[in-house]
């Protein structure tokens, strides 16, 4: 990649454990709060194995991020790598769609949080969320070590709760092991029918390789921290479903609008509710702060290249952050606040640029594989192993869209319509350049 001047150098201060806690920090999301619950509404028991299952296809994209985040690390990698590897048109309009995505993603997050907080305390649903994005700033905006530092501590609050409700219903005399039985009601496919709800529970391990120009020592750090990820993430997945079905069985689990409320219920009775809505508070907070991070190292990546304005570049000489990129953030934040609360939905187009990017990033390891094969001499897996992995999870991205397609494909045309403009500022900034 391009070396950074003093100007747009970043600081390296993401270790081992900052890897984990934003890939984990990412995936950790809102989604644990109500696709386990639809899905043990298809599977019943067999949910268990559909969590397997749905990490299969991360597990291979997961393969070509690490090879490409311990190689080739830089900032806004998910633009970097197709704008280099298979065309500057194609880097911009990953980078383009996922303004969109990432801008309908923290406005939902924050609406979601703040009536989780509602529950307990009630607040002003606006103001809450601007408050929310008003901290986002501030701990981003001082440095990638606050930030990280956040996302650690809200991960391990998070993992906390859970450990607590999952001990509770271990040892509070409520697990009952006849509901896992029969372990699969509706067969193999249920279970299989249950995988599309699962798989977004892993979106977001790759995280970390947004912020390799932050990260201390890619090549000791990215693969094992990934890999680290996508195994917490499945232990505590697994931990929590399972404890879920023992307290209050498959049916009402299916049936329930809050499973996890309703099974912290029976666990510790009056204070299920505020253990359900820390663990909602820390979860949805930790994925905000990553969302945010790398939301603003995209932006900073696109100033970089000459795609956006220089400015987007600009590294703040005390905190080395990315400063103008992180205020422009906050910005379209805070502008995602004036729309109506119910077209938030449209922006759960979200998954669309999300599996645009995994497609893209494994095409690029695949182009890093048949021409740069030197590069990969130094990473733990064989050039054929990588290559392999690439293919598959490049597959598993285009089926995944098209089955998105058949679900609902208002997003598409949102997001479609999204890209015409932006190919009219990528026309722009070339024109503007020459």
């Amino acid at each position: 990649m391009e070396p950074a001047s003093e100007k747009t150098a970043l600081r390296r201060k993401v270790d081992l454990w900052g890897v984990v806690a934003f890939g984990l920090g990412t995936a950790l999301g809102v989604s644990i709060f109500s696709a386990l619950g639809a899905a043990a509404g298809i599977a019943g028991p067999g949910l268990l194995l559909a969590v397997i299952i749905a990490a299969i296809p991360m597990g291979f994209i997961a393969i070509a991020y690490a090879f490409m985040g311990t190689v080739l690390p830089t900032s806004g990698a998910s633009y970097e790598w197709p704008r280099r590897f298979i065309h500057p048109g194609v880097g911009f309009a990953v980078a383009w769609l996922r303004i969109a995505g990432n801008v309908g993603a923290l406005v939902i997050l924050a609406l979601v949080m703040t009536r989780y907080l509602s529950m307990v305390v009630p607040v002003p649903v606006k103001p809450a969320m601007f408050a929310a994005f008003v901290l986002l700033l501030a701990a981003n905006l001082f440095g990638v070590g606050i930030a990280a530092n956040v996302q650690k501590i809200m991960m391990g609050g998070l993992l906390l709760v859970f450990a607590v409700f999952c001990a509770a219903g271990a040892t509070g005399g409520h697990w009952q092991a006849a509901h896992f039985e029969p372990l699969l009601p509706q067969g193999w496919h249920g279970v299989i029918a249950a995988v599309p709800l699962l798989i977004g529970l892993f979106y977001g391990i790759e995280s970390a390789t947004e912020l390799g120009d932050e990260i201390a020592d890619s090549r000791k750090t990215v693969a094992t921290g990934i890999l680290l990820s996508i195994a917490t993430a499945v232990t505590v997945y697994l931990a929590v479903a399972a404890t879920c079905l023992a307290l209050v069985g498959p049916a009402v689990l299916g049936a329930s609008k809050a499973p996890l409320a309703d099974a912290a219920a029976v666990a510790l009775g009056d204070f299920g509710m505020p253990l359900v809505v820390l663990a909602a508070f820390l979860a949805i907070g930790k994925s905000m702060n990553a969302i945010f991070m790398i939301f603003s190292r995209s932006l900073y990546a696109m100033g970089r290249s000459g795609a956006l304005p220089a400015a987007f570049a600009s590294v703040h000489p005390r905190f080395k952050s990315p400063h103008i990129a992180c205020i422009a953030v906050f910005c379209l934040a805070s502008l995602g606040l004036l729309l109506p609360t119910e077209l938030t939905f449209l922006f759960l187009a979200i998954n669309v640029p999300v599996l645009i990017k995994f497609f893209c990033v494994c095409v690029s390891a695949r182009k890093v594989l048949r021409t740069q094969p030197a590069l990969a001499d130094g990473f733990a897996l064989s050039h054929r192993t990588v290559l392999a992995s690439a293919t598959v999870g490049a597959v598993m991205a285009v089926l995944i869209l098209v089955v998105g397609f058949d679900t609902d494909w208002r997003p598409y045309a949102l997001l479609g319509a999204w890209l015409v403009v932006g190919a009219g500022v990528y026309g722009a900034r070339r024109r503007h350049a020459h």
